[in-house]
């Protein structure tokens, strides 16, 4: 079922010079699904996915990292931010909205995990 990837999943985004840090992990909401939304989201967000899914990173460095312990994972997007905060001519200049912007997104989620 198409649905926001924020259905469950939440999100925080910043900066680390030119480089935006997004934090991807599962709501702990009390679903009996729990540990299969981590599964589905580890094995979701690679870098191609990434890079498919954010269009402005299509031709970013992107690394993810799992945190299986904590439900989620880290993505590192190279780049993004040119120089850094002060050299950024972005709309979002410390990719404080990104989480938001990613959790908004529409994806193919089964719906057993709904």
């Amino acid at each position: 079922m198409r649905a926001p990837l924020g259905t469950f999943v939440l999100a925080r985004s910043g900066d680390k010079g030119g480089d935006a840090n997004l934090g991807l992990w599962v709501a702990h909401d009390g679903s009996p699904r729990y540990a299969d939304r981590v599964t589905w989201l580890l094995a979701l967000v690679t870098p191609d996915f990434v890079r498919a899914f954010l269009p402005e990173a299509r031709t970013l460095e992107v690394e993810t990292f799992a945190l299986p312990n904590l439900g989620g994972l880290n993505v590192v997007l190279g780049g993004l931010l040119g120089r850094g905060v002060a050299a950024s001519t972005r709309f979002d200049p410390q990719a404080k909205g990104l989480g938001e912007w990613a959790r908004s997104r529409y994806v193919e989620i089964p719906e057993v995990l709904l």
